[in-house]
Protein backbone atom coordinates (compact mmCIF):
# COMPACT_ATOMS: atom_id res chain seq x y z
CA UNK A 1 0.00 0.00 0.00
CA UNK A 2 1.06 3.25 -0.93
CA UNK A 3 0.31 6.82 0.35
CA UNK A 4 0.75 10.06 -0.80
CA UNK A 5 2.07 13.30 1.47
CA UNK A 6 2.29 16.60 1.24
CA UNK A 7 4.51 18.81 3.01
CA UNK A 8 3.86 22.44 4.87
CA UNK A 9 5.43 25.72 5.68
CA UNK A 10 9.10 26.21 5.42
CA UNK A 11 9.64 23.90 2.76
CA UNK A 12 8.96 27.06 0.03
CA UNK A 13 11.97 28.54 -1.64
CA UNK A 14 12.82 31.09 -4.75
CA UNK A 15 13.01 28.79 -8.09
CA UNK A 16 10.25 26.73 -6.98
CA UNK A 17 8.04 25.14 -9.76
CA UNK A 18 10.06 27.00 -12.18
CA UNK A 19 11.48 24.00 -13.95
CA UNK A 20 8.34 22.17 -13.98
CA UNK A 21 6.68 24.92 -15.04
CA UNK A 22 9.19 25.17 -18.34
CA UNK A 23 8.70 21.48 -19.03
CA UNK A 24 5.00 20.93 -18.53
CA UNK A 25 1.72 22.72 -19.77
CA UNK A 26 0.01 20.72 -17.27
CA UNK A 27 1.95 22.57 -14.50
CA UNK A 28 1.72 26.00 -15.76
CA UNK A 29 -2.05 25.66 -15.86
CA UNK A 30 -1.63 25.00 -11.93
CA UNK A 31 -0.10 28.00 -11.39
CA UNK A 32 -1.67 30.07 -13.85
CA UNK A 33 -5.35 28.87 -11.84
CA UNK A 34 -3.89 29.70 -8.75
CA UNK A 35 -3.10 32.93 -9.86
CA UNK A 36 -6.21 33.41 -11.37
CA UNK A 37 -7.75 32.56 -8.26
CA UNK A 38 -5.82 35.17 -5.95
CA UNK A 39 -5.80 37.92 -8.43
CA UNK A 40 -1.95 38.00 -7.56
CA UNK A 41 0.55 36.69 -9.73
CA UNK A 42 2.19 34.17 -6.60
CA UNK A 43 3.79 32.49 -9.79
CA UNK A 44 6.13 34.99 -10.37
CA UNK A 45 6.94 35.54 -6.22
CA UNK A 46 7.76 31.65 -6.34
CA UNK A 47 10.18 31.71 -9.38
CA UNK A 48 11.85 35.11 -9.17
CA UNK A 49 11.18 36.01 -5.38
CA UNK A 50 11.66 38.73 -3.25
CA UNK A 51 12.11 35.89 -0.50
CA UNK A 52 10.55 38.12 1.72
CA UNK A 53 7.52 38.25 -0.22
CA UNK A 54 7.42 34.35 -1.01
CA UNK A 55 7.61 34.28 3.06
CA UNK A 56 4.80 35.85 3.89
CA UNK A 57 2.30 33.31 5.50
CA UNK A 58 -0.29 34.41 3.30
CA UNK A 59 1.94 33.89 0.09
CA UNK A 60 3.94 31.06 1.31
CA UNK A 61 0.55 28.50 2.00
CA UNK A 62 -0.61 28.58 -1.73
CA UNK A 63 2.52 28.70 -3.49
CA UNK A 64 3.42 25.35 -1.55
CA UNK A 65 0.35 24.03 -2.14
CA UNK A 66 0.23 25.06 -5.73
CA UNK A 67 3.94 23.73 -6.24
CA UNK A 68 3.04 20.59 -5.09
CA UNK A 69 -0.39 20.10 -6.88
CA UNK A 70 1.73 21.07 -10.01
CA UNK A 71 3.66 17.93 -9.06
CA UNK A 72 1.03 15.63 -9.05
CA UNK A 73 -0.67 17.08 -11.91
CA UNK A 74 2.37 16.36 -13.97
CA UNK A 75 2.40 12.75 -12.54
CA UNK A 76 -0.84 12.81 -13.45
CA UNK A 77 -1.33 13.68 -17.08
CA UNK A 78 2.39 13.95 -18.67
CA UNK A 79 2.77 10.00 -16.57
CA UNK A 80 -0.39 8.43 -16.43
CA UNK A 81 0.60 7.65 -12.72
CA UNK A 82 -3.74 8.18 -11.27
CA UNK A 83 -3.76 9.72 -7.73
CA UNK A 84 -6.54 7.43 -7.30
CA UNK A 85 -5.43 4.22 -8.80
CA UNK A 86 -1.95 4.62 -7.13
CA UNK A 87 -2.75 5.45 -3.25
CA UNK A 88 -4.64 4.32 -0.81
CA UNK A 89 -4.16 7.38 1.77
CA UNK A 90 -3.74 10.63 1.85
CA UNK A 91 -2.04 12.83 4.26
CA UNK A 92 -0.06 16.30 4.91
CA UNK A 93 1.63 18.29 7.14
CA UNK A 94 -0.19 21.51 8.59
CA UNK A 95 -0.91 23.35 5.24
CA UNK A 96 -0.35 20.19 3.53
CA UNK A 97 -3.95 18.69 4.33
CA UNK A 98 -5.29 21.26 2.62
CA UNK A 99 -3.17 20.00 -0.58
CA UNK A 100 -3.94 16.44 0.56
CA UNK A 101 -7.29 17.56 0.20
CA UNK A 102 -7.01 19.30 -3.18
CA UNK A 103 -5.69 15.92 -4.79
CA UNK A 104 -8.33 13.44 -3.67
CA UNK A 105 -11.42 15.83 -4.91
CA UNK A 106 -12.44 17.51 -2.01
CA UNK A 107 -11.79 20.72 -2.49
CA UNK A 108 -10.53 22.24 -6.01
CA UNK A 109 -7.56 24.13 -7.11
CA UNK A 110 -8.79 27.81 -6.74
CA UNK A 111 -11.02 27.06 -3.63
CA UNK A 112 -7.76 25.34 -2.06
CA UNK A 113 -5.43 28.50 -3.07
CA UNK A 114 -8.19 30.79 -1.55
CA UNK A 115 -8.64 29.37 2.15
CA UNK A 116 -5.03 28.91 2.07
CA UNK A 117 -4.52 32.40 1.20
CA UNK A 118 -7.41 33.45 4.06
CA UNK A 119 -5.53 30.74 6.57
CA UNK A 120 -1.93 32.04 6.30
CA UNK A 121 -3.39 35.59 6.46
CA UNK A 122 -5.59 35.06 9.80
CA UNK A 123 -3.18 32.80 11.67
CA UNK A 124 -0.26 35.89 10.70
CA UNK A 125 -3.46 38.75 12.51
CA UNK A 126 -4.15 36.37 14.98
CA UNK A 127 -1.35 37.32 17.06
CA UNK A 128 0.67 40.95 16.92
CA UNK A 129 4.34 39.97 15.36
CA UNK A 130 7.01 39.89 18.32
CA UNK A 131 4.38 38.38 20.74
CA UNK A 132 5.07 34.74 19.88
CA UNK A 133 7.07 32.59 18.44
CA UNK A 134 7.73 28.79 17.83
CA UNK A 135 11.13 26.76 19.06
CA UNK A 136 12.22 23.40 17.57
CA UNK A 137 13.33 20.62 20.41
CA UNK A 138 15.56 18.58 19.05
CA UNK A 139 16.22 15.01 21.32
CA UNK A 140 13.09 15.47 22.42
CA UNK A 141 10.23 13.13 22.57
CA UNK A 142 6.40 14.18 22.96
CA UNK A 143 6.42 13.37 27.08
CA UNK A 144 9.75 15.04 27.34
CA UNK A 145 8.81 18.06 25.12
CA UNK A 146 4.68 18.53 26.92
CA UNK A 147 6.91 18.58 30.36
CA UNK A 148 8.88 21.18 29.20
CA UNK A 149 5.91 23.43 27.98
CA UNK A 150 4.30 22.81 30.77
CA UNK A 151 7.44 23.73 33.20
CA UNK A 152 8.02 27.14 30.82
CA UNK A 153 4.64 28.68 30.94
CA UNK A 154 4.39 30.35 33.71
CA UNK A 155 0.91 31.48 32.86
CA UNK A 156 1.76 32.17 29.64
CA UNK A 157 0.76 29.82 26.42
CA UNK A 158 3.67 27.57 25.55
CA UNK A 159 2.16 24.16 23.94
CA UNK A 160 3.26 21.28 22.31
CA UNK A 161 2.54 22.19 18.09
CA UNK A 162 4.14 19.63 16.15
CA UNK A 163 5.10 16.05 17.03
CA UNK A 164 7.26 15.54 14.10
CA UNK A 165 9.19 12.18 14.47
CA UNK A 166 10.89 10.47 17.37
CA UNK A 167 13.40 12.72 18.29
CA UNK A 168 11.73 16.57 16.83
CA UNK A 169 9.19 18.36 18.50
CA UNK A 170 7.86 21.96 17.93
CA UNK A 171 6.62 24.33 20.91
CA UNK A 172 4.53 27.42 20.12
CA UNK A 173 3.37 30.59 22.28
CA UNK A 174 4.05 33.61 23.80
CA UNK A 175 7.71 34.62 23.09
CA UNK A 176 8.77 35.00 26.83
CA UNK A 177 7.87 30.89 27.45
CA UNK A 178 9.32 30.03 24.54
CA UNK A 179 11.92 31.62 25.34
CA UNK A 180 12.06 29.71 28.51
CA UNK A 181 11.73 26.59 27.51
CA UNK A 182 14.75 26.87 25.18
CA UNK A 183 16.89 27.82 28.44
CA UNK A 184 15.22 24.76 30.30
CA UNK A 185 16.11 22.15 27.69
CA UNK A 186 19.08 20.45 29.34
CA UNK A 187 17.18 19.94 33.04
CA UNK A 188 14.66 18.06 30.49
CA UNK A 189 17.24 15.86 29.00
CA UNK A 190 16.44 17.31 25.38
CA UNK A 191 19.56 17.90 23.48
CA UNK A 192 18.87 21.65 22.09
CA UNK A 193 15.95 23.95 21.41
CA UNK A 194 16.18 26.46 18.58
CA UNK A 195 14.28 29.46 18.42
CA UNK A 196 12.42 29.08 14.54
CA UNK A 197 12.20 32.32 12.16
CA UNK A 198 8.32 31.94 11.78
CA UNK A 199 6.11 35.22 11.87
CA UNK A 200 3.68 33.68 14.05
CA UNK A 201 3.07 31.00 16.77
CA UNK A 202 0.99 28.65 14.50
CA UNK A 203 -0.78 25.85 16.20
CA UNK A 204 -1.48 26.55 19.90
CA UNK A 205 -4.24 28.53 21.76
CA UNK A 206 -3.19 31.74 20.64
CA UNK A 207 -4.38 31.04 17.00
CA UNK A 208 -8.13 30.65 18.20
CA UNK A 209 -8.79 34.25 16.40
CA UNK A 210 -7.94 32.14 13.10
CA UNK A 211 -9.62 29.17 13.72
CA UNK A 212 -13.17 31.45 13.98
CA UNK A 213 -12.22 32.68 10.98
CA UNK A 214 -11.48 29.45 9.39
CA UNK A 215 -14.61 28.24 10.33
CA UNK A 216 -17.02 30.74 8.68
CA UNK A 217 -14.94 30.04 5.73
CA UNK A 218 -14.75 26.40 6.06
CA UNK A 219 -18.87 26.47 6.36
CA UNK A 220 -19.33 28.46 3.33
CA UNK A 221 -16.98 26.73 1.27
CA UNK A 222 -16.88 22.65 2.74
CA UNK A 223 -14.58 20.05 1.45
CA UNK A 224 -16.97 17.43 -0.64
CA UNK A 225 -16.00 13.78 -1.11
CA UNK A 226 -12.40 12.42 -1.40
CA UNK A 227 -11.24 9.92 -3.73
CA UNK A 228 -9.64 8.14 -1.31
CA UNK A 229 -9.23 8.55 2.80
CA UNK A 230 -6.68 11.15 4.20
CA UNK A 231 -5.46 10.53 7.51
CA UNK A 232 -5.90 14.47 9.82
CA UNK A 233 -3.28 16.14 11.63
CA UNK A 234 -5.09 16.38 14.88
CA UNK A 235 -6.25 12.97 14.99
CA UNK A 236 -3.52 11.05 13.16
CA UNK A 237 -6.66 9.03 12.36
CA UNK A 238 -8.38 8.26 8.97
CA UNK A 239 -10.95 9.99 8.01
CA UNK A 240 -13.74 9.94 5.02
CA UNK A 241 -16.49 12.45 5.86
CA UNK A 242 -16.46 15.75 4.13
CA UNK A 243 -17.83 17.08 7.33
CA UNK A 244 -15.97 15.01 10.38
CA UNK A 245 -12.61 16.76 7.86
CA UNK A 246 -14.41 20.66 7.59
CA UNK A 247 -14.86 20.34 12.07
CA UNK A 248 -11.60 19.01 12.29
CA UNK A 249 -9.63 21.51 9.65
CA UNK A 250 -11.04 24.14 11.98
CA UNK A 251 -9.48 22.04 14.80
CA UNK A 252 -6.31 22.06 12.78
CA UNK A 253 -5.46 25.71 13.08
CA UNK A 254 -4.86 25.28 16.86
CA UNK A 255 -4.19 21.80 17.55
CA UNK A 256 -1.00 19.96 17.64
CA UNK A 257 -0.06 18.61 14.36
CA UNK A 258 0.59 14.75 15.04
CA UNK A 259 3.20 13.71 12.25
CA UNK A 260 4.54 11.26 13.67
CA UNK A 261 1.18 9.51 15.20
CA UNK A 262 0.03 9.58 11.32
CA UNK A 263 2.55 8.06 9.89
CA UNK A 264 2.74 5.52 12.35
CA UNK A 265 -0.89 4.25 11.97
CA UNK A 266 -0.91 4.79 8.04
CA UNK A 267 2.14 2.20 8.74
CA UNK A 268 0.32 0.05 10.43
CA UNK A 269 -2.57 0.34 8.53
CA UNK A 270 -0.36 -1.54 5.33
CA UNK A 271 1.37 1.30 4.13
CA UNK A 272 4.73 0.15 3.32
CA UNK A 273 5.50 3.26 0.61
CA UNK A 274 5.33 6.86 1.25
CA UNK A 275 5.52 9.55 -1.90
CA UNK A 276 5.75 12.93 -0.99
CA UNK A 277 5.20 15.45 -3.70
CA UNK A 278 6.89 18.76 -4.23
CA UNK A 279 9.36 18.41 -0.98
CA UNK A 280 11.85 16.69 0.74
CA UNK A 281 10.72 17.98 4.31
CA UNK A 282 8.38 14.52 5.21
CA UNK A 283 10.98 11.93 3.72
CA UNK A 284 13.26 11.81 6.38
CA UNK A 285 10.56 12.12 9.53
CA UNK A 286 9.08 9.27 7.69
CA UNK A 287 12.39 6.88 8.06
CA UNK A 288 12.70 7.85 11.49
CA UNK A 289 9.89 7.40 12.57
CA UNK A 290 9.24 3.72 10.59
CA UNK A 291 12.62 2.87 11.73
CA UNK A 292 11.49 2.12 15.41
CA UNK A 293 8.65 -0.69 14.01
CA UNK A 294 9.29 -3.67 12.58
CA UNK A 295 8.90 -2.78 8.76
CA UNK A 296 10.90 -0.16 7.41
CA UNK A 297 8.82 1.90 5.31
CA UNK A 298 10.29 3.17 1.32
CA UNK A 299 10.53 6.90 0.70
CA UNK A 300 10.29 8.86 -2.57
CA UNK A 301 10.65 12.98 -3.32
CA UNK A 302 8.97 13.98 -6.16
CA UNK A 303 10.29 17.54 -7.19
CA UNK A 304 11.70 17.75 -10.52
CA UNK A 305 10.68 16.16 -13.99
CA UNK A 306 13.29 13.22 -14.01
CA UNK A 307 11.99 12.51 -10.06
CA UNK A 308 8.11 11.82 -11.87
CA UNK A 309 9.55 10.04 -14.41
CA UNK A 310 12.00 7.46 -12.56
CA UNK A 311 8.89 7.00 -10.29
CA UNK A 312 6.19 6.57 -13.40
CA UNK A 313 8.74 3.91 -14.69
CA UNK A 314 9.27 2.16 -11.27
CA UNK A 315 5.70 1.54 -10.85
CA UNK A 316 4.88 1.01 -14.39
CA UNK A 317 2.24 4.16 -15.25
Amino acid sequence: MRAFVFPGQGSQKVGMGTDLSAASSAARAVFEEVDDALGLKLSAIMADGPEDQLTLTENAQPAIMANAMATLRVLENEFGVKLADNASCVAGHSLGEYTALCAVGAFDLATTARLLKLRGAAMQAAVPVGVGTMAALLGADIEKASALAAAAAEGEVCEVANDNDPGQVVISGHKGAIERAVALVKDHGIKRGIILPVSAPFHCSLMQPAADRMAEALAETPPGAMSVPLFANVTAAKVTDPTEEQALLVSQVTGRVRWRESVAAMHADGVSSFVELGGKVLTPMIKKIAAGTEREAETASLITMEDLEGFAKEIGG
